[in-house]
């Protein structure tokens, strides 16, 4: 599901702020299931731009946002409290009940939590992307 491939800085900085346009829009709402999308869709995209900025490509293939969060903890450096992949996968687990099974119920207070997470996360990322 990635390969390796040199990307340019603009090209990387192109996945950066598709997921930066994300979370602003998910910061802008109040309708948790806006939120909540628009925050799953900036990680995912996220996890493109640090795949990225590592010299890896995304091959779309069944599975492969589970992989894409999984990279991201990992080129992060995040396997010692695996909040990206615990949280990461948890929002992908909704999405899927959201999209696969009638829908998922997520509160204004759970997703206004995935939205400050993944503001201290885009701080963390902003500085890699920017390096």
């Amino acid at each position: 599901m990635l390969e390796k491939f040199v990307f340019t800085k603009k090209q990387v900085n192109k996945y950066f702020n598709a997921a930066c346009r994300d979370l602003s829009i998910a910061s802008r709402s109040n309708v948790p299931e806006i939120v909540f999308t628009f925050c799953y869709e900036a990680l995912i995209k996220l996890a493109i731009a640090v795949c990225a900025k590592n010299g890896w490509r995304v091959k779309p293939k069944q599975g492969y946002h589970f992989e894409l969060i999984h990279k991201l903890a990992v080129l992060l450096g995040d396997d010692k409290d695996q909040d990206i992949e615990v949280i990461g996968n948890e929002m992908r687990s909704k999405r899927n009940l959201d999209l696969y099974s009638g829908g998922a119920i997520v509160s204004l207070k759970e997703t206004d939590e995935y939205r400050q997470w993944l503001k201290k996360l885009f701080k963390k990322v902003e500085l890699i992307i920017n390096s």
